[in-house]
């Protein structure tokens, strides 16, 4: 061994030794790996009140089934109000491209003119039913009858009641159900099959105003967290589970949706009533730029247009609306042009369009009554002359009951409107 030559067991001890002098330092902890960087959050579905996500590829259906000229004529002067619709929708020469959601769309195809598939629906135009009994013209057809409102204990929730001090209330929930129970049998005379939407003075929902106090928190209405929990019920939880029995049970050729109008009463225990009534009909159409920027409504405006339902709405309306002028000589009811929120159909001044959740969500062609003024001076007298046969002096002149009136007109509408576009046999 040489001095300058460690012994190996000298070197292994030196090697322990450092050993332990490393244990003893206090650990350090290893880097951690990079962390994944948060996702962007999902950009939020801007969407109507208790509205779902719509099912946007149920579109694809529609591929092909209309042509780019009927598109356009239906959007500019029927669906919508101004041109801001197309800021949603890429109108090419083959196709239009929709947004469906943010950084989302969908690209629907054109069909050449006169070459459209049919789209797919579950109610039957006018042209593609089978010739009827010449007694029977509306033999097979399928007709949904929703009184509008709900009436009942639920009538002063609704604000569709009012009453003056010594006479009856006036309740369009009650009434519009009276005036369905009277139509019903009539139409099926005629060889309609006929199902009432409702057929009492109850809610079809099964949700109730406390069970949306969460919703009314959020809404951007503002205001009382009760009465938007009670409007919420009514005006929309109540509808959308009649759409959901029509479109899931029922399967209708059309609904026939009852409503009486009225102008502003005030206070609904001391209203004030008007001098004159008017008339018109609804149809679906004259979406407002805002309610176009709504995916559900831009969904449904699609799902209405393509379905072909306004060729239909306008020929019952038509036909209706000229029931209602014979029998009743009731003038119009003309909407505000710088509302913007509406569109005249055909230059006719008793057919409007306008964006209603009923008339948009039911999946077939609604004809929309608003006939009558229930505050007006005439129509009021006649509510509160109740039920009767023939005819009966009002204010120095001869009516019928108003409620049989109702019904026997819409009937009639229906009646002439089948015997013109339908062969019999």
């Amino acid at each position: 061994m040489t001095p300058r030559t460690l012994p190996l067991w000298i070197v292994g001890i030196l090697g322990l030794a450092a050993a332990i002098v490393w244990l003893k330092q206090p650990s350090i902890p290893p880097s951690p790996a990079p962390a994944p960087e948060d996702p962007s959050p999902a950009p939020a579905h801007s969407l109507s009140d208790l509205a779902g996500t719509p099912d946007w590829l149920a579109l694809n259906g529609f591929q092909s089934t209309i042509s780019r000229g009927d598109f356009l004529r239906q959007m500019d002067g029927i669906f919508t109000v101004s041109p801001a619709w197309r800021d949603w929708f890429e109108v090419g020469t083959q196709d239009v491209k929709i947004v469906t959601s943010p950084g989302q769309e969908l690209r629907l195809r054109f069909s050449p003119e006169g070459l459209e598939s049919a789209p797919p629906r579950y109610w039957r135009p006018v042209s593609s039913l089978p010739a009827a009994p010449a007694d029977r013209p509306l033999e097979g057809i399928r007709i949904a009858i929703d009184p509008g409102h709900i009436g009942g204990r639920w009538g002063k929730m609704e604000e569709r009641w009012f009453q003056i001090a010594g006479n009856q209330p006036v309740q369009e929930g009650d009434m519009t159900l009276q005036v369905a129970l009277l139509l019903k049998p009539q139409l099926e005379r005629l060889g309609a099959t006929v199902t009432m939407v409702r057929d009492k003075t109850e809610p079809v929902t099964t949700i109730r105003p406390e069970m949306l106090r969460d919703e009314a928190r959020h809404s951007t209405s503002g205001g009382d967290i009760a009465k938007l929990a009670e409007r919420l019920f009514y005006r929309t939880a109540e509808i959308r589970a009649r759409a959901k029995l029509v479109n899931e049970t029922i399967k209708p050729d059309i609904v026939l949706c009852l409503h009486f109008n009225a102008d502003a009463w005030g206070d609904p225990s001391n209203p004030t009533l008007v001098p004159a009534n008017h008339f018109h009909m609804i149809l679906n159409g004259g979406y407002t730029d805002g309610e176009v920027a709504l995916e559900d409504q831009r969904h449904d405006l699609l799902t209405k247009l393509l379905e072909g339902v306004h060729g239909e709405e306008t020929g019952l309306a038509t036909y209706a609306a000229a029931a209602f002028v014979e029998k009743t000589g009731m003038p119009p009811y003309i909407y505000n042009p710088e509302a913007k929120n509406s569109r005249n159909v055909d230059g006719n001044p008793y057919l409007w369009a306008r964006n209603l959740l009923a008339n948009r969500i039911y999946r077939c062609p609604v004809v929309y009554f608003e006939p009558y003024v229930m505050n007006s001076l005439e129509d009021h007298a006649r509510i509160q002359a109740g039920d009767y046969e023939g005819t009966r002096e009002i204010a120095g002149k001869q009516y019928p009951a108003i409620l049989r009136e109702y019904a026997d007109t819409v009937a009639l509408g229906l009646e002439r409107y089948y015997r013109a576009k339908r062969a019999a046999f």
